[in-house]
């Protein structure tokens, strides 16, 4: 049992239980395959969908309508899967995040339809927000949807969108229509992968390996009943996603964190320098003791943050933002830490730090970038 699991107050003896299945699963199961992550990016992530259905971890990342989404559950997994393996990790978050909104707000027969599909592995989902010309600033979103008869037609395009050619199906969000206050209209839909007029049109490397790419809507025809919510939801049921997800991004930076400590401590401990192990240089010690204490700050923001959300205590979105701020800047040091205390060998392609230096930038930058955590953390404030 992880110590800081076992000895901090956010969590039952079910979500204690249920950190030691997943731990216990990681380490049979996906730290074997994380070697080979980077072999064929798609495939592996296809590989790790199948083996959490089949372990029923997927029922953790998709809501459902009748029961309260156990966010702190949702977080203990992301940090395990972390710890082993980014891509599962991805795997696991994808699954939620491209159905959260379906689960608000989706006609029952539809919502059904897609979250069984997803809760059991036979549908891959993705969440279609961003685009060329519209990040941060979601209210310049181009990609616009008319009603025609019983459908609505969508053009435009998507891009940095995780699965994107993986996914069997997308949340998509576009503009409907104009306020009166000027700002765009947002909708969402959910747009199946075999829709004609939907297409990938590019696959885009990154510098960690990642199914990612850019969607194009070529007067792609969406039945109407597959809009989520009514005209105008968009808006709100994108906040609402980014705001239930928000700290459990920092919660996976803590498991790349943890996993960068402990391989920091083994080599601490085997490596010697000038006559004695690494560990017995101060310098070393001070670099350990700041990592580890950057890393229990970052746990406890996050795990604040997931316990505060499950018991409805609302507003908690300056709670979301700072465990995410925190926690993602905070992985940074410590993996940056623990490349420079493993010296030259961090630096070589494919070794456990090295991969863990690529993949922990882009956790700054998603789901909103730590200057936006900024700004979300300051209105919060002058509103209190």
């Amino acid at each position: 049992m992880d110590t800081f699991i076992a000895s901090t107050p956010f969590f039952t003896a079910e979500h204690r239980a249920l950190a030691e299945s997943i731990a216990a699963l990681a380490e049979r199961e996906v730290e074997v395959r994380a070697a080979d992550d980077e072999t064929d990016v798609e495939e592996a992530l296809r590989s790790y969908v199948l083996l959490l259905a089949d372990n029923d971890v997927l029922g953790y990342a998709v809501a459902e309508p009748a029961r309260p989404f156990d966010l702190r559950s949702f977080c203990l997994i992301r940090e395990t899967l972390a710890y082993s393996s980014p891509l599962a990790d991805l795997a696991f978050v994808m699954q939620g995040l491209g159905t959260y909104a379906i689960s608000l707000a989706a006609t029952e027969h539809v919502r059904d339809f897609w979250l069984a599909r997803a809760r059991n592995g036979q549908a891959i989902a993705a969440f279609a927000l961003t685009e060329p010309d519209a990040g941060s600033d979601v209210a310049s979103i181009k990609t616009t949807a008319h009603r025609e008869d019983d459908a609505f037609v969508i053009k435009g395009r998507k891009r940095f969108i995780s699965n994107a050619g993986v996914a069997d199906f997308y949340t998509v969000f576009v503009r409907t229509g104009t306020r009166e206050d000027g700002r765009a209209e947002l909708s969402a839909f959910i747009v199946s992968a075999r829709m004609p007029g939907f297409s990938v049109v590019e696959r885009t490397e990154m510098l960690a390996p990642h199914p990612i790419g850019e969607l194009e809507f070529k007067d792609c025809r969406v039945p109407a009943e597959d809009m989520i919510g009514k005209p105008g939801d968009g808006l709100r049921l994108a906040l609402q996603t980014l705001d239930m997800f928000r700290a459990s991004v920092g919660a996976a930076a803590c498991g790349m964190a943890r996993r960068a400590l402990d391989e920091s401590l083994l080599h601490a401990k085997t490596r010697e320098q000038f006559g004695k192990p690494l560990a017995g240089h101060q310098l070393i010690q001070a670099k350990l003791a700041d990592m580890a204490t950057d890393l229990d700050a970052a746990r406890l923001l996050a795990y604040r943050a997931a316990y505060l959300k499950d018991h409805g205590v609302e507003p908690s979105t300056r709670e979301a933002s700072e465990a995410k701020l925190f926690a993602t800047e905070a992985a940074q040091r410590i993996i940056d830490q623990a490349v420079q205390i493993h010296g030259g060998a961090g630096l070589v392609r494919g070794t456990v730090v090295e991969r863990l230096y690529r993949e922990v930038r882009a956790l700054r930058i998603y789901e909103g970038t730590s200057e936006i955590q900024k700004l979300i953390i300051a209105n919060q404030l002058l509103k209190e």
